[in-house]
């Protein structure tokens, strides 16, 4: 496994690169904006391919370089459900399991930092974001934070996993680098609580100043979709109020598997994972010989329209000049009341 821990010395930020070999799928988990150059440049050191980029919570001390790896590179983009960010690429849930090729991580909700906290356990390790650090807990009296939801957290589900998990935060501020489940409780000192009331009372009496970002970094990491009002523009968009009327298009879906075991299938749909689709694209691809085939439009659907804005650019530097997405996704279409029969 390829596995690279990465600092930003001014926001103290870890961001993390994994994936199963050389030459293929990779994932960064909490990217920072102004770090992205030096992240793409190890992707090609190492001839990776970015397929995901993660952030455990809305960050408050850093603009997050998730959209920016998103229009570089095109990947997918993941927060939890909880998040207010207007568009990311995948939300998952409490107990998803975020896939790339050769690595399984699942996904931990774990509230207290933000409402929107998750952690991702991989294996040996767990990446705990803001929620568990080294030696400390993250604070819990901004963006909907929760010192007894965070004690439930920490109590009820990460100190439950075996001692000798791995520990990765996404900060620390002591050049501390990786410590144990094990380690943690035995000496944070944090965790050296009684009860959840002691908890509370010890986090509510840190009177911390606030990060000197946050009035930059949180409304900057809440606006991170891509501007779909762009692909719009150039006539490549269906609207959902569109979808149902349309007979003579072959509908893509772009979502992975358990989004779909989770979510439902798509009527009249075909299914080709965003992941595999530039061989899809290809001559002698699925999608390409099905719109040779059939001479119909190919609408390309997904949950939140992130990845079909991207699939429908895609398409068209393919060739596959009748190529279309929907305008917001799934999302969008339920919204709308629309429906597909």
């Amino acid at each position: 496994m390829i596995f690279r821990q990465l600092f930003d010395a001014i926001s103290g930020t870890y961001t993390y690169v994994l994936a199963s070999r050389r030459g293929g799928e990779a994932l960064i988990i909490d990217p920072v904006l102004e770090r992205v150059d030096q992240y793409l440049r190890l992707i090609r050191d190492l001839d990776l391919r970015l397929v995901k980029a993660v952030d455990t919570h809305i960050h408050a001390d850093h603009v997050t370089g998730l959209g920016a790896l998103r229009d570089q590179t095109r990947c997918v983009t993941v927060m939890g459900e909880q998040s207010s960010v207007d568009v990311v690429s995948m939300r998952v849930a409490d107990g998803d399991r975020l896939a790339i090729e050769g690595l399984e991580l699942e996904a931990l909700y774990t509230p207290g930092h933000t409402d929107d906290s998750y952690c991702f356990r991989m294996q040996d390790r767990v990446f705990t974001g803001d929620t568990l650090l080294i030696r400390g807990t993250g604070r819990t009296d901004f963006q909907n934070g929760d010192p007894r939801a965070q004690y439930e957290s920490l109590f009820g589900r990460l100190l439950r996993l075996p001692e000798e998990t791995l520990v990765y935060p996404a900060h620390d501020y002591k050049g501390e680098t990786v410590s144990t489940i094990g380690e943690e409780r035995r000496c944070n000192p944090r965790l050296q609580v009684g009860s959840v009331d002691e908890y509370v009372a010890l986090m509510n009496g840190l009177n911390l100043a606030n990060p000197k970002m946050m009035d930059v970094a949180v409304p900057a990491n809440m606006r991170q979709g891509l501007d779909q009002a762009q692909v719009a523009a150039r006539g490549w968009a269906v609207m959902p109020d569109q979808l149902a009327a349309l007979s003579d298009a072959v509908l893509v879906d772009l979502r992975e598997r358990c989004e779909r075991d989770k979510s439902g299938c798509v009527p009249r749909a075909v299914h080709a994972p965003y992941g595999a689709l530039p061989e899809a694209l290809a001559p002698g691809g699925m999608l390409h010989e099905l719109a040779a085939a059939t001479g119909k439009r190919l609408v390309f659907v997904c949950a939140f329209g992130e990845r079909s804005a991207m699939a429908v650019q895609a398409a068209r530097e393919a060739g596959l000049g009748a190529a279309f997405h929907l305008h917001g996704g799934l999302a969008a279409l339920q919204r709308s009341g629309a429906a597909l029969h």
